[in-house]
Parts: C-alpha cells; sequence; structure tokens
C-alpha cells in the first residue's frame, strides 16, 4: 500500500514489527560485538557453546530478547531486542562479565586469565528500515 503526497509523490508507509509497552510501542534493535582479550582465538567448541548458552540466560534475566548470535575464534556477534528503560551498558558490562566467571570457573584453559574480554565493545542501533528509506518517509510529512 502506498500513500498519495502529491499528484507525483507515492510513499510507503513505515512498517515496524514492534513492542507494546503499556504507554508506548517501540522497536529497539541493537548489534553488540564485543571481543577476546588481546584477540586470544579461544572461542570454539564447548566454549562457543556454553558461551552461546550463558548469553541466553542473561538475555532472559535482564528481559532482552536475543535475535541471533555468533561466535568466531576471537569474539561474539549479538543481535538483541530492547526495552526502552534497557541500561545497555549495565547489560552489556552484565554479559561480559557473567560469560567471563563462569567460563573461567568451567574451563581450566581458561582459569589463567584474569580477563577473557576486551574492556572495548560494538553496539550499533539496528533498523527495520533503511536510513535513507526513513529519511524520505519524515521528508514527506505534511504532503510536501
Amino acid at each position: 500500500m502506498y500513500i498519495k503526497v502529491s499528484s507525483k509523490v507515492l510513499i510507503e508507509p513505515m512498517k515496524y514489527d514492534t513492542t507494546a509497552g503499556s504507554h508506548s510501542r517501540y522497536t529497539l534493535q541493537y548489534h553488540l560485538i564485543f571481543c577476546t582479550k588481546y584477540r586470544k582465538p579461544f572461542l570454539e567448541g564447548e566454549i562457543a557453546k556454553e558461551l552461546k548458552e550463558q548469553v541466553d540466560n542473561i538475555a532472559e534475566s535482564r528481559e532482552i530478547e536475543i535475535i541471533n548470535k555468533e561466535v568466531d575464534k576471537n569474539h561474539i556477534h549479538i543481535l538483541f531486542r530492547a526495552k526502552p528503560m534497557t541500561q545497555l551498558s549495565k547489560t552489556i558490562n552484565a554479559l561480559k562479565g557473567a560469560t567471563s566467571r563462569k567460563l573461567r570457573n568451567e574451563h581450566n584453559e581458561l582459569k589463567k586469565q584474569e580477563k577473557l574480554w576486551s574492556p572495548a565493545y560494538f553496539l550499533a542501533t539496528t533498523g527495520e528500515v533503511t536510513l535513507n528509506q526513513l529519511k524520505k518517509y519524515v521528508e514527506n510529512q505534511g504532503g510536501k
């Protein structure tokens, strides 16, 4: 379905997969990457499997919806949805801290490492529409 803005311009309305709050509708999606300390390549096999399980458990306890996650040898990608009141920095620190402790406690080869994760991380918002689509939609508001 398209909306006619003028005699020449047709635009498609924005479509979002939203979640309902008590007084809001929202869609907040993020892409998170964090790496092992010194990029050490130990995220394989059983360690990688346990890391994914732990991420799911922590996300559930913090009311985060994991969309997808994948581990490479020295980093993890996590796509997730969050609520507007989610404190992202605290959630990321919880993910890194809890997974580090649990993996070091369960795997002898990791016990000697003081920290598993680099202090840095990458976080980006993602969307269901492209930035250009959204710009076009906003520009065409008000019948311009």
